[in-house]
Order: structure tokens, then C-alpha cells, then sequence
């Protein structure tokens, strides 16, 4: 996924405040709105961890198309 407007479109689905910022509570609900229910809150945890360079247990779009680019 190298197109920045394709990014933002996929971020806004799991940006369910449209706070710019993601939540893992926010990632598991559009996990299971996607059709993947076996996403567990520390699943969720774990992913927005995994992406989260700033550190603030959120992820925001700058950090997901970092994670997008490769």
C-alpha cells in the first residue's frame, strides 16, 4: 500500500473518533467491523505497540504509513 489517500482510507476505518489517533480498543472493534473476530484486546495491545514510535500506547497516521511503507 504505497498510496498515501488508500492509507488515510484504511487509518479512518480504524480511527472510529476521527481523533487521528488509534486506539487498541479502536483497532480490535474495526478488526471484528472487517470480519476478524479472534483479535483479543492484547492482540490489539501488541499491534498498536508494535507500531507506536512515539510511545503514547496510540497509533497515528504518521506511524501506520511508516509501517505501511516497508
Amino acid at each position: 500500500m504505497a498510496d498515501i489517500e488508500q492509507a488515510k482510507a484504511t487509518f479512518a476505518k480504524f480511527d472510529a473518533d476521527g481523533d487521528g489517533r488509534v486506539t487498541p480498543d479502536e483497532f480490535k472493534s474495526a478488526m471484528a467491523a472487517m470480519g476478524d473476530h479472534l483479535v483479543t484486546g492484547p492482540m490489539a495491545e501488541a499491534v498498536i505497540k508494535a507500531k507506536d514510535s512515539d510511545g503514547d500506547g496510540l497509533m497515528s497516521f504518521d506511524e501506520f504509513w511508516k509501517s505501511v511503507q516497508g
